[in-house]
């Protein structure tokens, strides 16, 4: 029987970087950003929970949202970090003008 997943254990060479392909990602290992901020906010309506939340930092932000009535989150990527506060900020806006109350506003929940 001829299994197209068959291979030797040789040609899985991951310890072997001869061209430095990883070299380029050394920087990330010394990034440390600064002034790192987090935001959640719980929002509900019609027994339905969302979540709305934002990261920034020295460099830029992320705002991910997470819709019961989406199959997957979407997260939003800005390079400079007031941007993504004030669309977070619109976004918790327009969120309460569609009729979601905002259940919790805060640092994100651990536990």
């Amino acid at each position: 029987m001829n299994n197209e997943f068959d291979f030797e254990n040789e040609d899985l060479d991951f310890d072997d970087d001869e061209a430095g392909e990883l070299a380029d990602f050394d920087e990330f290992d010394e990034f440390e950003p600064e002034e790192v901020q987090m935001r959640t906010a719980v929002l509900s309506k019609n027994n339905m929970y969302a979540l709305l939340c934002v990261k920034t930092a020295t460099e830029g932000g992320a705002i991910c949202r997470v819709d019961p009535r989406e199959n997957q989150p979407s997260v939003q990527i800005y390079d400079d970090p007031a941007k993504a506060l004030e669309w977070f900020m619109k976004s918790l806006g327009t969120s309460r003008k569609n009729g979601w109350q905002i259940v919790y506003d805060g640092l994100p929940l651990n536990g």
